[in-house]
């Protein structure tokens, strides 16, 4: 399959990932960090961990790169490798915008049309070194990094803030990164 036609199908399953998220009834509002600065978020992270998904099935590597475009919303750039870091290099190019104020660390993301779904920055470094990410449903999360590798100390910090978000980290996968 090119990269064409697996972009697609990215792009496709993503969108009804999405129109699944926007129709979901009764999920629960998740917490979001007041405090967001959009211009340090921007930039390259590294899938640390993430809960198992179609739209990702089968990738390794994977990384994610905001970049701002001229009308103020952003361009997400999803790639990874397929089965293992020296496997076929794929690439999903999406949007995102904010989803309220700029300080509140909630974006709506869209990798099909205008089907957006929620992306919930629920925890966050500081210094935006990891961000912690959910979105209204309890089997989408994400552990980023702005390295390929994450500290023993760090992870399980983080691991404690998804559980006491009510998350249960059974599904948890750690993915696999190449070293810098």
């Amino acid at each position: 399959m090119n990269r064409n036609k697996i972009t697609l199908v990215a792009a496709l399953a993503f969108g009804v990932l999405a129109l699944f998220l926007i129709l979901q009834p009764g999920m629960a509002q998740r917490p979001y960090i007041k405090n967001f600065d959009l211009n340090r978020y921007l930039g390259k992270w590294y899938e640390i961990a993430r809960f198992p998904h179609s739209f990702e099935k089968g990738l390794v590597g994977c990384t994610a790169n905001y970049t701002m475009l001229p009308n103020g919303r952003l361009k997400v750039e999803n790639a990874g490798y397929r089965n293992t870091l020296d496997g076929e290099y794929e690439t999903a190019v999406g949007k995102a915008k904010l989803a309220g104020k700029p300080s509140d660390g909630h974006l709506k993301v869209a990798f099909f049309l205008f089907f957006y779904a929620d992306y919930f920055i629920m925890d966050m470094d500081p210094d935006y070194q990891w961000a912690l990410i959910g979105s209204k449903a309890d089997k989408y999360l994400w552990i980023l990094a702005r390295s390929p590798q994450m500290d023993d100390v760090t992870y399980n910090r983080i691991l404690d803030k998804a559980r006491s978000l009510g998350y249960d980290l059974k599904m948890l996968y750690k993915v696999p990164q190449k070293a810098l």
